[in-house]
């Protein structure tokens, strides 16, 4: 496994080259987000889907989130963008919230669990982002840890046994921590907050 220190403020290039060339092949990698480091692989591999869910010890009944780079992606990979997602995304993204929209049939059904639905966010933090970015596509954003377990805000509490499976870090020191984006699915109205998380369900009643 590949250990690569890397700014949180100005991410070194040949340092996400190299990762996403890892990714590119198939790779798993751990990864910073705002609150707590994720696990990223690509999106648009199967095999690569099918390791996220091996590491973690997660149900295939489960869906996976995805990030993507910017607003023009999110057109393929849903089949509605709803009034209201529109005006939380203009709150809201990059960072902070991650949307539930009904899948198109460009999702691989592995994300989706038995929902048929995908949870997308734009990250915040620059490494994720720039991650992203050179990817040129959808990058798996779960959180690092087995499932039923909290999430890992500093690499040095990994737990072994998953990072024994990974084949990349990116160790951008200790995150701030917390709950995670708030997950809230825009399919129904209104739309339903599934899990409370940086931004507050008062902060999205107040909008709404």
């Amino acid at each position: 496994m590949s250990i690569w220190p890397i700014s949180a403020k100005a991410p070194d290039g040949d340092v996400i080259q190299d990762a996403v060339a890892l990714l590119r092949n198939g790779g798993v990698i751990a990864f910073p987000t705002s609150t707590l480091y994720g696990l990223g692989a690509d999106a648009r591999n199967p095999d690569a889907i099918r390791r996220i869910f091996t590491i973690k010890s997660r149900s295939p009944k489960e869906a996976i989130l995805i990030l993507i780079r910017d607003k023009k992606w999110l057109q393929p990979l849903v089949k509605e963008i709803p009034l209201i997602a529109e005006v939380l995304m203009e709150a809201f993204w990059p960072g902070g919230i991650t949307m539930v929209f009904q899948a198109s049939q460009n999702i691989l059904p592995d994300l989706m669990g038995d929902t048929g639905k995908i949870g997308i966010r734009i990250p915040k933090h620059p490494v994720a982002a720039a991650l992203v970015s050179q990817l040129d596509g959808p990058l798996t954003g779960t959180s690092a840890n087995l499932s039923g377990r909290p999430g890992c805000a500093d690499v040095a509490n990994l737990d072994v046994e998953l990072a024994s499976q990974l084949d990349g870090v990116l160790d951008a020191g200790p995150l701030q921590g917390g709950p995670g984006s708030t997950v809230i699915d825009v399919t129904q109205d209104p739309p339903q907050v599934l899990r409370e998380g940086t931004i507050s369900k008062k902060q999205i009643a107040s909008l709404l």
